[in-house]
């Protein structure tokens, strides 16, 4: 009877175990040769995004640089972000946003929040940081490979570096 009431234990506690995603962290930083002041010139508007990272065709924004502010993001491969704005500081060179309503056509993530930030580095120049952290697009105990972990990471990975490339690109060759 001591076995049959273990295997019952067992049993119960099975779906106690199962859990769904855990958060993802992925960080991109990049030092660009200007101060800090003249990047957040051209990074540091909510609704200038298009401006300087190359996989973007367009943006949508209302509210400005206000906390509260939204903006929809049309990818040129397809797809549109839409993010909502959460703090905005511009003595600091720092803002952060998140995720307002997942296209997995645009990324492979059911939810992300994002901070991005300027800081001054060595010689005059500035390191900027993109902080993200995310959940994958299929949040089920068995997401299938292009909604996973992985395929998450990889493309705000992708598209963090890609737009860090494009604003140093911008700026360094003025």
């Amino acid at each position: 009877m001591t076995r049959f009431w273990a295997i019952i234990a067992i049993l119960l506690a099975a779906p106690a175990l199962a859990h769904g995603p855990t958060p993802i962290k992925v960080d991109e930083t990049m030092t660009i040769a200007a101060a800090p002041g003249v990047v957040w010139a051209v990074a540091g508007k909510f609704d200038g995004l298009a401006s300087w990272h190359p996989d973007v065709k367009a943006v949508k924004a209302t509210g400005g640089d206000a906390a509260g502010a939204e903006r929809e993001i049309t990818l040129k491969k397809g797809g549109v972000l839409k993010e909502g704005l959460d703090e905005y500081d511009a003595a600091s060179f720092k803002y952060s946003y998140r995720m307002s309503d997942p296209d997995l056509e645009a990324l492979p993530v059911s939810s992300y929040s994002i901070t991005f930030a300027i800081e001054p580095a060595a010689g005059g120049a500035s390191n900027v940081k993109w902080s993200a952290r995310l959940y994958r697009g299929d949040t089920g105990n068995e997401p299938p490979e292009e909604l996973d972990d992985d395929a998450a990471r990889n493309a705000m990975s992708k598209f963090l570096r890609a737009g860090l490339e494009g604003l140093k690109k911008k700026i360094e060759d003025k």
